[in-house]
C-alpha cells in the first residue's frame, strides 16, 4: 500500500508534464493549421477578387464598345426620322431624296441598310437601293411597338433573321407634327459584329460573354448557340434577377448551363448590358494547387510534431518511472518496505511546520521490538529480519491515512508520524499495532513491541526534536514498565503515565 502510494505521488508530476507536452503540441498544430487555413482563405478571396475585377473590366469594355456603336447607328436613325418631316422630301427625285436622308448615315460592314416603312408597314425607302422590293413588316414587333406606343424611343428587337442575316433590329418611330403615326425607320446590326468583337478577346474555351437587353433577353452569347439566343432569363424558374444586379457579381450556377462560374455584370449605361463569366474551377485552379501543396507541408509538419511529442512523452514517462524507482530506493528501507530515517526526517519537518501554521496537533509513535537482540542472537539474523518485516506489516496495516508516515527509525526501532492526531487517537493506533504484533507472534514468532506516544500542538519557535524526545522517553518508560505496552507522554512536563 505504501509502495503504491509512493509510486502514485512520484509519477503524477511527470504524467502531468507528458500530458501537457502532448496537449501543447496539439494546440500548436491546431494553431498553425488555423493560421494556414486563414491564409489560404485570404488567398482564395484574393483570387476571386482579382478574377471579379478582370471580368468587370471585360464586361465594361465590351459594353462600352457596343453602346458606342449603337449610339452612332441611332444618330443615323434620328437623322432619317428628322429629315422625313421636311416638306420637300416627297417632291424631290429619288436620288436627291436618298442623298438628303442617308448622306450622314453611318455605314459599316456589320450595319444593315436603313429602311423606312409607312404607317401600314410597307417598305417605302431603302438606303441600299432606289427601287426597293416591296415587302411588309407590319407584323414585326419593332413595328407594332412604335405604332402602339409613341414614347418608346429607340427600340432594339429580339435577335431575328433580318434580310438574310441574323441581326438585331434598331428602330425609331416616325411621327407627324401632331404626334400621329407615320411609320418606322429601322436598321440592323448583324451578328458578325459580335463575333468579330469577341474574337479580338483572349478567352478560355469555357469563358462566357452574354449580351442582354434590359428585359433580360439574351441578344448574343459566346460560345454561340442559336437555341440560347433570344431566350428571356425571366422565364427561368431557377434563376432570380437579384442574383446579378447592376455592376455586381455572382458565383455559382448560372441560368443557361450547369457549369459553376463567377459572373460580373456591367453598368447599365445603354440599352444593352454585358455579363462576363469564368468557371470557378479556372478561377481557383492556381489557388487549389497552392492549397494542396501548403496543406501537404502542414500535414507533414503536424505529423512530425505530434510524433515527436508522443516520443518525448514516452521518454518522460520512462524517466519518471526511473526517478520514481530511484526515489523509492533512496527513501525506502530495503528490508521492511517502510520509509527510511532520511525520508522520515524530511516528512516530520514538513508536517511540523504545517502544524505550526494551522495550529493542529502532531502525534508520534516510537515502537521498539522487545528482546530483539536476544532473539537475533538465538535464532540468527535471518529470523530477526523476518520479525522486523512482520512488525512492519502490522504497522502498515494499522496506519492507513495518506498523510501518515511509518518509517524504520533504526535497527529494531520504528516511528509512526500521525499529523492532526490527538494523544487519545494515537494511543488507540499504538494499541492496534501492539495487538496485531502480539497476535502475529502467537503464531510462532514470539515477539512483542513497546510503544511510546507523544502528541502536541507546536508553536512558533518550537523544534520537532521535542516531540521525538517525548515519544522516545515514553518508549523507555514502556520498556521499564515490563514491555509489550503503550505509554503516553504527558506534555509539556513530559511526565509519564501508563
Amino acid at each position: 500500500m505504501l509502495s503504491a502510494w509512493r509510486n502514485t505521488t512520484a509519477r503524477r508530476p511527470w504524467r502531468i508534464s507528458a500530458k501537457l507536452l502532448i496537449i501543447s503540441s496539439v494546440v500548436t498544430v491546431i494553431g498553425f493549421s488555423a493560421i494556414c487555413v486563414n491564409v489560404m482563405l485570404d488567398m482564395r478571396r484574393g483570387e476571386e477578387a482579382l478574377a471579379r475585377q478582370t471580368l468587370e473590366n471585360l464586361a465594361t469594355s465590351i459594353d462600352a464598345d457596343i453602346s458606342r456603336n449603337i449610339d452612332i447607328y441611332d444618330l443615323s436613325l434620328k437623322a432619317v426620322a428628322s429629315n422625313m418631316l421636311l416638306p420637300e422630301i416627297n417632291t424631290v427625285s429619288k436620288p436627291i431624296r436618298q442623298l438628303i436622308l442617308f448622306d450622314h448615315a453611318t455605314t459599316a460592314k456589320h450595319f444593315g441598310a436603313i429602311q423606312v416603312f409607312d404607317a401600314d408597314g410597307n417598305l417605302t425607302i431603302d438606303a441600299s437601293t432606289l427601287d426597293p422590293v416591296p415587302e411588309n413588316r407590319g407584323s414585326e414587333d419593332y413595328f407594332t411597338v412604335h405604332r402602339d406606343n409613341p414614347n418608346v424611343g429607340l427600340f432594339i428587337s429580339r435577335p431575328m433573321l433580318f434580310r438574310g442575316a441574323y441581326s438585331i433590329v434598331l428602330s425609331r418611330r416616325l411621327s407627324d407634327t401632331d404626334g400621329g403615326f407615320l411609320g418606322v425607320v429601322a436598321g440592323s446590326i448583324r451578328f458578325t459584329y459580335f463575333h468579330e468583337l469577341f474574337e479580338r478577346l483572349t478567352l478560355d474555351p469555357e469563358d462566357t460573354i452574354t449580351v442582354l437587353r434590359r428585359d433580360r433577353t439574351i441578344m448574343m452569347r459566346r460560345p454561340f448557340d442559336l437555341d440560347i439566343i433570344g431566350r428571356n432569363l425571366n422565364d427561368s424558374q431557377a434563376w432570380k434577377a437579384d442574383n446579378l444586379r447592376v455592376g455586381g457579381s455572382f458565383a455559382g450556377q448560372g441560368p443557361v448551363d450547369p457549369t459553376a462560374r463567377l459572373y460580373a455584370r456591367s453598368n447599365d449605361t445603354g440599352p444593352l448590358f454585358v455579363v462576363a463569366g469564368k468557371p470557378l474551377s479556372t478561377v481557383f485552379a492556381l489557388w487549389q494547387r497552392e492549397a494542396l501543396r501548403i496543406g501537404a507541408v502542414v500535414l507533414v509538419l503536424a505529423l512530425f510534431v505530434l510524433g515527436s511529442a508522443i516520443v518525448l512523452a514516452r521518454e518522460i514517462g520512462r524517466r519518471a518511472d526511473a526517478e520514481s524507482k530511484l526515489e523509492e530506493m533512496a527513501t525506502t528501507d530495503a528490508l521492511t518496505g517502510l520509509r527510511n530515517r532520511r525520508k522520515f526526517d524530511h516528512v516530520i519537518d514538513s508536517e511540523w511546520r504545517r502544524a505550526v501554521r494551522q495550529k493542529t496537533p502532531v502525534a508520534l509513535l516510537m515502537i521498539d521490538a522487545d528482546h530483539f537482540k536476544a532473539y537475533n542472537d538465538t535464532f540468527g539474523h535471518q529470523a530477526g529480519d523476518q520479525v522486523l518485516v512482520g512488525i512492519a506489516i502490522c504497522i502498515s496495516d494499522s496506519v492507513r491515512r495518506a498523510g501518515d508516515c511509518a518509517a524504520r527509525y533504526g535497527g529494531e526501532e520504528f516511528a509512526v508520524l500521525l499529523p492532526n492526531t490527538s494523544a487519545t487517537d494515537a494511543f488507540k493506533i499504538a494499541e492496534t499495532i501492539r495487538a496485531k504484533v502480539l497476535g502475529w507472534s502467537d503464531g510462532g514468532a514470539g515477539s512483542t513491541v513497546s510503544c511510546g506516544i507523544a502528541s502536541l500542538a507546536p508553536t512558533s519557535g518550537m523544534d520537532w526534536a521535542v516531540l521525538v524526545a517525548a515519544a522516545d522517553k515514553a518508549l523507555y518508560a514502556a520498556k521499564a514498565g515490563g514491555r509489550n505496552q503503550s505509554v503516553v507522554a504527558s506534555l509539556p512536563k513530559l511526565s509519564l503515565v501508563a
